[in-house]
């Protein structure tokens, strides 16, 4: 008997719930809450108008970090596979920011930026473009010589060998940094909003942690994680649109 991949994933989520419920009425509710109570504040929070605003402050500058970090990152990923000097040049920055605790930066951060918009997007930008550099770089250079020869057999010129040979190649791996880079993304606005302005569902997390309000604490967390669920299963999807070739590919064998 097979079952759908979807029906499994909502029973193992229903499960997960289920236990919670169960667990969360037996618990202190200072330490831990059930989700019914969680959605209950959810509500409250979203009347009162305080959800919606907190959301959009964080929704902003992570949609605006998240669009420069792929941009950005697919763009140097590019320019050190292509150019051999650029790759010397900018290698040894990469790797050592790549090294360095972003956390340790964020103090310098505030101070060149501020602590509003600008802070919260450079923040993010730095946790998360470094996973679209490298799988953008290790793509491009992945791509097996014998097709690069394929095409110039053909008269392709050096223009269309990159966007219809070596782009399309490399498209997995980009798309697996991309992947990569949401879940930083979000790490690095939630921290952005920790130690800049405390707004938007970073400030909420740290108000209701300070007052003990575990409820609408979970509120947040829960909506947090969601998006990055979303994001994922939309970069997936993504990933299917433009590697078509590949899956028919596999189903030939």
């Amino acid at each position: 008997m097979k079952f759908s991949p979807n029906v499994i994933r909502l029973l193992s989520v229903a499960v997960f719930f289920a236990v919670w419920e169960y667990f969360g009425r037996q618990m202190n509710p200072v330490f831990m809450v059930p989700p019914s109570a969680i959605f209950s504040a959810a509500i409250e929070l979203a009347r009162d108008g305080t959800l919606l605003k907190a959301m959009m402050q964080s929704l902003i500058p992570f949609s605006v970090g998240l669009a420069i970090t792929i941009v950005a990152g697919i763009a140097i990923g590019i320019v050190m596979a292509q150019w051999p000097i650029l790759e010397y040049v900018l290698d040894p920055f990469v790797n050592a920011f790549y090294a360095i605790p972003r956390i340790a930066l964020v103090p310098l951060i505030i101070l060149w930026v501020g602590l509003e918009f600008g802070g919260k997007v450079t923040i993010l930008v730095s946790v998360a473009i470094f996973p679209v550099i490298v799988n953008t770089y290790a793509g491009i250079k992945d791509v097996r010589g014998s097709m690069l020869e394929i095409g110039k057999a053909y008269g392709a010129t050096p223009a269309q060998i990159f966007f219809k040979i070596v782009l399309p190649a490399a498209v997995p791996f980009i798309m697996a940094g991309v992947r990569l880079s949401v879940g930083l993304a979000i790490i690095g606005i939630v921290v952005g909003e920790f130690f800049t302005a405390i707004s938007g569902l970073g400030g909420m997390i740290v108000e209701y942690a300070n007052s003990f309000a575990t409820a609408k604490l979970f509120v947040p967390v829960i909506i947090i994680a969601l998006v990055g669920v979303v994001l994922t299963e939309f970069v997936v999807f993504l990933e299917r649109r433009l590697s078509r070739w590949r899956i028919s590919e596999r189903e030939r064998f």
